[in-house]
């Protein structure tokens, strides 16, 4: 393999002594071959921008902390130099390669509302953990660049550090920041994860999405709690997803109603968005198919032992057998089933407090609905 690196500009510079003929390594014909190696690996878009494109969000970032909209999730509040500034991140990356990769339903996500008696999970935690795929095609993608590239970098990032990949994501050329403030895009409707490949490597950047939404207001008048303030803003304190994932502890009695049989997110500002209509399939069937709608009164006599077993490889593990019977007993509550009564009634004497309040809420309301 020649050694070869490549300067500033993106431009060949000469082999070490004795080495073969240098290769023809422009940054724009990387770029392109990349993103048929993205492909092949799996992915359905990809997108280039630097990592300094979008000074605005440290702002925006400050504003949403300020106003408290990030609850419970102090983490957000950690190393806001950051997240609000993805070249202080690594100073060395001079490109940010943004990738999306499908995860479109192949039923209708709002059916299961109209089941009271089962589980509404949400789309993305249906199958396998996408943080586990993702990286995996990430490190596919940048091995692929590193062989064209030697003597560079890269980081890989999907949903676990300090990168605030959504606005990254638009400066790539991927989708826009909808009034729910999700991602979506004319060619892949609002189904989608991301990832980022940061590196040394100079490649040339795509240019950013503009806004498309219009004058719609689907996802902002669809939500259960009003988790909107207004377009383009989100109090996480009324998000489902929020509320079902990372909420600690007893979820706000005014709340819980609303909740109705979701236990694990929410995806109806995603589901409603017309730009739908353009969705892909996605590839990967690994995210379909594991978990369905179960019945609420089998999930709520899960032990520990028997939430992992159930959710291994899941995201759903993520959040605890506590919390998950918490949220199964809300959906109890909700469902307006007499004959749950006593499933909830065998749980007022958990260990955990939150789940024990919430089943002693969920007793009371049934017991109201007669």
């Amino acid at each position: 393999m020649p050694s070869w690196t490549l300067d500033k500009k993106g431009g060949r510079c000469p082999p070490s002594p004795g080495g073969d003929p240098p290769r023809d390594i422009s940054a724009p014909k990387i770029k392109l071959a990349l993103a048929s190696e993205a492909e092949a690996a799996g992915f359905a878009k990809m997108g280039v921008t630097r990592p300094d494109a979008v000074p605005e969000i440290a702002g925006r970032l400050q504003a949403f902390l300020r106003a408290g909209r990030h609850g419970q999730m102090g983490w957000m509040a950690e190393r806001t130099h950051w997240r609000g500034d993805p070249a202080a991140l690594w100073p060395e990356a001079r490109s940010v390669v943004m990738l999306a990769e499908l995860y479109t339903p192949d039923h209708d996500p709002m059916a299961v509302l109209d089941r009271p008696d089962r589980a509404a999970v949400s789309v993305y935690a249906q199958g396998r953990d996408y943080h586990d795929l993702v990286k995996k095609r990430l490190k596919r993608v940048g091995r692929w660049l590193l062989e064209q590239a030697p003597g560079h970098q890269i980081k890989v990032f999907v949903d676990t550090a300090p990168v605030m990949e959504k606005p990254l994501a638009q400066a790539a050329g991927l989708g826009w920041q909808g009034k729910h403030t999700n991602l979506l895009s004319r060619d892949l409707g609002s189904w989608f994860f991301l990832g980022a490949i940061f590196t040394t490597v100079d490649l040339p950047p795509d240019a950013p999405e503009g806004e498309h939404c219009g004058s719609c207001r689907a996802c902002l008048d669809i939500c259960p709690t009003d988790a909107f303030p207004a377009p383009f803003q989100l109090d996480a304190r009324r998000c489902i997803s929020y509320l079902t994932i990372e909420h600690k502890g007893p979820v706000d009695p005014e709340l819980r109603p609303l909740m109705g049989n979701r236990i694990y997110g929410c995806d109806d500002c995603l589901a409603v968005c017309p730009w739908n209509k353009f969705a892909r399939e996605g590839r990967e069937m690994r995210y379909r198919g594991l978990i369905g709608a179960p019945p609420l009164a089998e999930l709520a006599v899960l032990d520990d032992a028997g939430f992992r077993a159930r959710f291994s490889g899941s995201p759903i593990k993520r959040i605890g057998r506590d919390r998950f019977v918490r949220n199964v007993l809300y959906a109890i509550g909700n469902s307006g089933r007499a004959e749950l009564r006593k499933v909830a009634r065998g749980l007022t004497g958990d260990l955990d407090p939150a789940v024990a309040d919430a089943a002693i809420w969920a007793v009371a309301r049934l017991a109201a609905h007669g």
